[in-house]
C-alpha cells in the first residue's frame, strides 16, 4: 500500500474515532440517565466509589476527573458540613485520616480545612486542598451522574449549592435516614433518592414512601425475592462491591 493511501485510512480512521468520540461525549450523561431509569435494562451502571481513587486521592477533584475520562456512569461522594456551613467532600467525621491535618470536619471552619492537603493510605501528601461540594458540582457538570452520600443534615446547603450550579437533575441523594429523604423531597420535590434497605420490610418501605428509581440493598439479604419487589416497582437495585471482593479483582 502506498504512503499516501496510508495516510489517507489514517486520516479516515482519525475523523471516525473523533466523531465517535464527540458523540460519546454528548450524550454519555443523557446515556447513563436513561439506562438508570430503565428499570428493565440489562447494563449494569458502574460506579467509582469516593471517585476513581486509586492512584488519586479519594473525594478530590482528581479522583473525580478520572472517572469522567475512564467513562464511568456513576460518581461516589460523601458530603459534610464544616463549623461555619460550608460543604466539603469527606467520608469521615474527622479530617484525620485523609489529610494532613486533624480534628473533627464540624469542628473545623472551611478556612481551617482548606489549609489542609489530602493524603493517601499510605501517607503521601496531593497538592490538592478538601474540595467543597460546589466546586465538585462544576466539574461534574454535563459529565456524569452523582451519588450524595449524605454525611450531614445540612439538606438546605446541598440542594442550594446543585441551584446555584444547574446540577439538580444530574445527583440522586442517598441516605438511609428516611425522615431526612423526605425532606430532600420538601426541598427539592423532584429529587432522585436511594434509600438503603437493611431488610425486606425495609425495602417495601422505601417503595411505598418514595417510589425511587433505585434501591440500595445489602448482600446479606439479596435474593430473588427481594429482587422481585424492587423490579415490580420499577426501580433498579444497587449493591455495593467494596472490602474482599474489590481487593481480590485488583490483585
Amino acid at each position: 500500500m502506498s504512503h499516501t493511501l496510508t495516510r489517507y485510512f489514517v486520516f479516515l480512521a482519525m475523523i471516525f474515532f473523533l466523531a465517535r468520540k464527540s458523540t460519546y461525549d454528548v450524550n454519555s450523561l443523557s446515556s447513563i440517565q436513561t439506562e438508570f431509569h430503565d428499570a428493565s435494562s440489562k447494563k449494569v451502571l458502574v460506579a467509582a466509589h469516593r471517585g476513581a481513587h486509586k492512584g488519586n486521592f479519594e473525594n478530590s477533584i482528581a479522583s473525580t476527573l478520572k472517572c469522567i475520562e475512564l467513562g464511568v456512569d456513576i460518581v461516589e461522594v460523601d458530603v459534610r458540613t464544616t463549623k461555619d456551613r460550608h460543604l466539603v467532600l469527606m467520608h469521615d467525621s474527622s479530617v484525620d485520616r485523609t489529610t494532613n491535618g486533624s480534628g473533627k470536619v464540624a469542628d473545623l471552619t472551611l478556612a481551617e480545612i482548606r489549609s489542609l492537603r489530602l493524603k493517601d493510605p499510605d501517607g503521601n501528601l496531593s497538592q490538592e486542598t478538601v474540595p467543597t461540594f460546589r466546586e465538585f458540582l462544576r466539574v461534574i457538570k454535563g459529565n456524569i451522574m452523582v451519588d450524595i452520600d449524605m454525611k450531614t443534615n445540612n439538606v438546605e446547603g446541598i440542594v442550594k449549592d446543585l441551584k446555584a450550579t444547574r446540577t439538580l437533575g444530574e445527583v440522586f441523594y442517598f441516605d438511609n435516614d428516611y425522615v431526612q429523604l423526605n425532606r430532600v423531597k420538601e426541598l427539592h420535590p423532584e429529587a432522585q433518592l436511594m434509600p438503603r434497605a437493611y431488610d425486606l420490610q425495609m425495602v417495601d418501605s422505601a417503595l411505598t414512601r418514595f417510589a425511587p428509581p433505585v434501591v440500595h440493598i445489602d448482600h446479606k439479604f439479596y435474593s430473588q425475592e427481594v429482587v422481585n419487589v424492587i423490579k415490580r416497582n420499577r426501580a433498579r437495585i444497587w449493591i455495593n462491591t467494596l472490602g474482599d471482593l474489590d481487593k481480590d479483582i485488583a490483585s
